[in-house]
């Protein structure tokens, strides 16, 4: 394995040397199976050497013995690059550098060690009902670590929406409380995230069941929430979008005048395609700066102040756009026939919009 990291064999030869190198070559295979970066395990190999050379050089001649020289090694290493100044936020940085692979290396070959700080969850959070899941994961299922990774992770979940409701025993599990934790779980994750954790309670509960651990199989009673084609496209966009989007028209032609007044009133007043496209000269109060909506829904219309952007892109699109006609219907089509906008020439057609 380290073959695949250094080049030069003099390199491989004074790592293996070391009198833990077999920890060293465990820790580095632990790490390209998680996908480390190689500039991650290049920087962490020389600190375990280092390691491994002052832990001897402190009468250490075990592994079970290299947990009490971790700290002894921090302080020496970062006493090496800072000197005897007082701790700082930059030597407190290097010393968890120095300390966390370490700790890492030491947590694969000494199966009780837990290191400084937090100890490491197990990662299978419910092993005193089901010890064997993840073997059966590993095993019967073939999945990789990283998969076995994310079954962890939303057990772990699992575990603590069940410790948080006062389920303390798989035998309490029941179809409402396993709703219950679709439910709260969803509101505190996308929707990929809540069909994953869905999925993997499954998986758990059948292997549950089958392991007698519970006396019928719950894992029907998980239901992802459904989820529906185009659900996700947003339903608004930003002002600062509408605001480029405005800025992108070319208000210097006819075309362009036309449709900045038509994107003001959509803006301004949410209307509909088919609302824009029945406006008449006669909806346009300019005395009293009203604008009438004709033919909403049940018949009736609704006035607004009229807004003085829209009101003056109307008039300008009136005196240097709009076709000489007798017909009093407001937005036109700028190429013949030159006949008014329908509400579906507005909604259909791509911006900028009709002919």
């Amino acid at each position: 394995m380290l073959e695949r990291y250094y080049v030069r064999p003099d390199t491989v030869d004074r790592i293996q040397a070391s009198w833990i190198s077999g920890a060293i070559e465990q820790y580095v295979r632990w790490l390209s199976e998680r996908n480390y970066s190689e500039k991650s395990i290049l920087r962490r190999v020389p600190l375990l050497v280092g390691f491994g050379e002052f832990a001897k050089g402190q009468g250490v001649t075990s592994w079970a013995e290299l947990p009490t020289q971790v700290e002894y090694y921090v302080a020496h290493r970062v006493k090496k690059r800072f000197g005897r100044r007082k701790p700082s936020p930059r030597s407190k940085k290097y010393g968890e550098c120095v300390r966390n692979p370490i700790q890492q290396m030491l947590g694969l070959i000494l199966p009780e060690y837990t290191g400084q700080g937090r100890t490491r969850p197990h990662e299978n959070p419910f092993y005193k009902w089901v010890p064997g899941f993840f073997d059966y994961l590993r095993q019967e299922k073939g999945l990789t670590e990283r998969t076995v990774q994310s079954y962890s992770h939303y057990l772990r979940q699992f575990a603590a929406y069940l410790q948080g409701v006062g389920v303390s025993d798989l035998k309490d599990l029941s179809p409402p409380v396993l709703s219950g934790f679709v439910t709260q779980y969803r509101q505190q994750v996308q929707w990929p995230s809540i069909r994953n954790a869905c999925g993997v309670v499954r998986v758990f509960l059948r292997f549950v069941y089958r392991e007698r651990a519970l006396p019928r199989d719950l894992s029907g009673a998980v239901e992802q929430p459904k989820t529906y084609r185009l659900s996700n496209i947003p339903r608004s966009i930003s002002w600062d979008e509408v605001r480029r989007m405005l800025e992108a028209i070319d208000r210097r032609t006819p075309r362009g005048k036309r449709d900045y007044a038509i994107l003001l009133l959509l803006v301004t007043y949410g209307l509909r395609a088919r609302e824009v496209a029945a406006l008449t000269l006669d909806d346009i109060d300019w005395k009293s700066e009203r604008l009438r909506i004709p033919t909403r829904k049940a018949g009736h219309s609704t006035l607004y102040p009229l807004s003085p952007i829209a009101g003056q892109a109307i008039i300008e699109y009136l005196k240097f756009a709009r076709p000489q006609t007798s017909c009093r219907q407001l937005f036109f089509r700028t190429l013949a026939p030159k006949s008014p906008l329908t509400g579906s020439a507005i909604s259909s057609t791509a911006f900028p919009f009709s002919p």
